[in-house]
């Protein structure tokens, strides 16, 4: 297997810390390299898993399939305004606080709307405000070409109306919803999409650096012109520079090839900052085609275009053990470029499963990848600030919300555990007796509150929702994908 090793982290104690400058795809690259007293230093994944207290999923083999549904650029307060959830305790604010120290109540708008708002590390920073989650105001806001009247009165305090997500809010109800489900990179969609595989942006196996930002051209990842760059973000929290935004470190895939365990990433697009296999060298394998870079390989034959084969896999009994799911701009819930679809898009992947033999033994696991630049209330946790954690300076983000489906899922329950991206690669890892990966994976909970694999299984009701399966396999128009995150 794969391993990765992160040389700015350790159990044992740190002695000397020393910085070394090389290149690294044309970026100046501050290493730290590190000096540990007694052995010398083991990888993150054996540190942690050695001293890990958290119980392993007792699932027992009742889950056989796991399905993780990534929709865009949401945040708790923003997507779930449903009072069934807040009577039920889940943290949903109808209130925020703005720099000027006013409180702002969050208004009402539809799912589509003329406007998007910044959500690049600098917008995470000025919104957290030193955890004074205060600075929502000085986020950033771009107005379609088309806007009337934009941007509107306080742009980042508002929430969508229930009348547009109401299959959220079902699925929602009936089963877990996570409140403290927190993205675990400060930053937009295209790193985000690199933690859900792999559970790091790192430039490399051993790399302290983080891609952080979106690329510079619209095709990402390893395809990308030659001249494309993504911003680099250091341990202590700042960007410097910038790479070319292909990487090379071990991703969950990796490890599920390695055991015969089969996957596919299910995606609109090759070059989307959405399609996060394109940014690994090792799945990529670009090669020129025609004047014109394409992922080629193996592994690469995992990644399905389009998204919608996933229903048609569903019904020919063909899903495979693991499955990434990624939306078209119009399904996404991003704004500006989504059409309303997504809440139908989403119910109608779990309609499927659920009237299907799937039922019985699949997970399905839904959240958002970036907050977006919506107001939310509640701070992320913190690593230590002295850098002797893995990921200080990028780790954690904005909450994002977190729906787990499943006969085995707890009904009706709020999860307060604290969960990320990484969350969702350990329970996979714990369900398929896999290693760790050694990055967020390594420190996240395992999702295991969010279950009863006691309880006697649920039975699936189907979520009601404006389209259906036909719609989206019937659609022809090309998938849009936002130019910016």
């Amino acid at each position: 297997m794969m391993r990765a090793t992160v040389p700015t982290i350790g159990v044992l104690s740190l002695l000397v810390a020393s910085v070394a400058l090389l290149e690294l795809n044309g970026c100046a690259v501050c290493t730290l390299v590190v000096t540990f007293s007694g052995s010398p230093p083991a990888t993150l994944s054996e540190d942690v898993r050695n001293s890990s207290t958290a119980t392993p999923l007792l699932s027992s083999g009742k889950i056989q399939h796991v399905v993780v549904i990534v929709q865009e650029n949401r945040t708790p307060d923003n997507l779930f305004h449903d009072p069934v959830l807040i009577a039920r305790g889940a943290e949903i604010a109808s209130s925020g606080v703005n720099s000027y120290g006013q409180t702002i109540q969050l208004t009402a708008s539809s799912l589509d709307i003329d406007f998007d708002l910044g959500h690049a590390h600098t917008d995470f920073l000025a919104m957290y405000d030193g955890g004074r989650m205060d600075g929502g105001n000085r986020v950033g806001i771009g107005c379609s070409k088309s806007a009337v009247n934009c941007p509107p009165p306080n742009p980042q305090f508002m929430y969508v109306q229930a009348s547009d997500v109401g299959p959220y809010f079902q699925m929602a109800e009936q089963y877990t919803f996570g409140d403290r489900m927190f993205q675990t990179n400060q930053g937009p969609s295209f790193p985000a999409h690199q933690f859900i595989i792999s559970g790091t942006s790192a430039l490399t196996a051993t790399s302290s650096l983080f891609a952080a930002e979106n690329p510079s051209s619209i095709n990402a990842g390893c395809i990308a012109p030659a001249g494309s760059r993504v911003a680099v973000i250091d341990p202590s929290g700042h960007e410097f520079c910038s790479a070319y935004p292909c990487f090379e470190h071990a991703t969950l895939s990796d490890e599920l090839d390695a055991n015969g365990i089969p996957w596919r990433y299910y995606t609109p697009s090759v070059g989307s900052i959405w399609t996060g296999p394109n940014a690994i060298r090792h799945i990529c394998k670009a090669q020129m085609y025609k004047g014109h870079l394409v992922c080629t390989g193996n592994a690469w034959g995992n990644v399905i275009i389009p998204q919608t084969k996933v229903l048609t896999d569903i019904a020919n009994n063909n899903l495979p053990t693991v499955s990434w799911v990624i939306p078209s701009g119009q399904a996404s819930d991003h704004p500006v470029s989504n059409n309303g679809t997504g809440p139908s898009w989403v119910a109608s992947i779990v309609n499927a499963i659920g009237n299907s033999p799937y039922w019985a033994n699949t997970a399905i696991i839904i959240t958002w990848d970036d907050w977006g630049g919506w107001y939310d209330h509640v701070p992320p946790p913190q690593v230590r600030v002295d850098c002797s954690e893995w990921g200080c300076g990028y780790i954690y983000g904005f909450r994002v919300p977190l729906i787990v489906i499943s006969p085995y899922a707890k009904p009706g329950y709020i999860s307060h555990v604290n969960h990320d991206f990484g969350s969702i690669l350990k329970f996979i890892e714990e369900t398929y007796g896999l290693e760790s990966l050694g990055y967020a994976d390594a420190l996240a909970d395992d999702l295991s509150d969010c279950f009863n694999f006691s309880q006697t299984p649920l039975a699936f009701h189907s979520i009601a929702a404006p389209l259906g399966a036909d719609y989206f396999l019937s659609d022809t128009a090309p998938p849009t994908d936002p130019d910016d995150d």
